[in-house]
């Protein structure tokens, strides 16, 4: 009876898919995976060669340039990221050394920074793309998700620098909502500098000192997530073929073999 127990229990554990994910890997204390990957051939075609890992830092690098990843939410598809030439409550960045934050155009339909982020635009010029078109009264800044230019005043950092106050030129600050621009590209707006801060709703902050600075982008792979999530039921792991037939095509990795579908299947 005991060797039948066995030999079943044998059988079961061999019929099991098995669920350990080739394609996952870690830099730091941050797991990388779907749609993300490190290695040539994971995750998802339209995310290779975004992340590189150096000296336990993951970086994240698109057109506008390179950022620290501070988080990666897998939960709510979204990452955090970090641009060391961003102003924060302590120090104003200018001469225009900030990142901003545009993507290629073949991966503009998977990033775009949170509803809730604000970017604040430091030392426009007149002639900013920001104010043409809009009547004295009617610049597009604005608060975003009660975040603003006139609480960001507030912060240490603006004493060091010297805030003017109200005058007639263009306003020393202007913030944003990503949507209404589509791209923060200090060069083509002509800013010195630019903040970013999101929400941590619904947890409540007392002013600028407590806001949390950085870009929170939102990802997403639209569709494609059912089929990896077809793909990891049966045991495969989610990836993407790197030469001849399957260059960029979504494949299922399934250890000794590769399919378009599932483990279950060999086509």
């Amino acid at each position: 009876m005991a060797m039948l127990t066995i030999l079943i229990l044998a059988v079961f554990l061999i019929t099991q898919p098995n669920n350990v994910n080739s394609c996952r890997s870690y830099c730091g204390n941050i797991t990388i995976d779907y749609p993300f990957a490190l290695q040539s051939g994971c995750g998802h075609p339209g995310f290779k060669n975004l992340l590189f890992c150096i000296n336990n830092m993951l970086m994240f690098h698109v057109s506008s340039g390179s950022y620290r990843v501070l988080e990666i939410d897998y939960a709510y598809e979204s990452l955090t990221l970090h641009d060391p030439h961003m102003s924060n409550c302590e120090a104003i960045v200018l001469g225009g050394k900030g990142n901003g934050f545009t993507v290629e155009p073949e991966r503009a339909s998977y990033f775009t920074p949170m509803a809730d982020n604000v970017f604040m635009l430091i030392g426009c010029s007149a002639q900013s793309p920001l104010f043409q078109g809009f009547p004295g009264k009617h610049l597009p800044c604005r608060n975003v998700s009660g975040m603003g230019c006139e609480e960001y005043y507030g912060c240490p950092a603006w004493s060091m620098v010297g805030h003017k106050g109200v005058g007639m030129g263009p306003p020393e600050c202007c913030a944003v909502a990503f949507e209404s621009i589509k791209a923060i590209n200090l060069s083509k707006l002509e800013c010195e500098g630019y903040s970013s801060a999101y929400s941590l709703a619904p947890l409540r902050n007392d002013g600028p000192g407590d806001w949390a600075y950085g870009i929170r982008v939102k990802y997403s792979v639209r569709g494609d997530g059912e089929s990896c999530r077809a793909c990891e039921a049966t045991g495969g792991t989610c990836g993407f073929g790197v030469d001849g037939d399957d260059d960029n095509k979504q494949l299922c990795i399934c250890g000794s073999f590769n399919s378009t579908t599932n483990c279950d299947s060999s086509g």
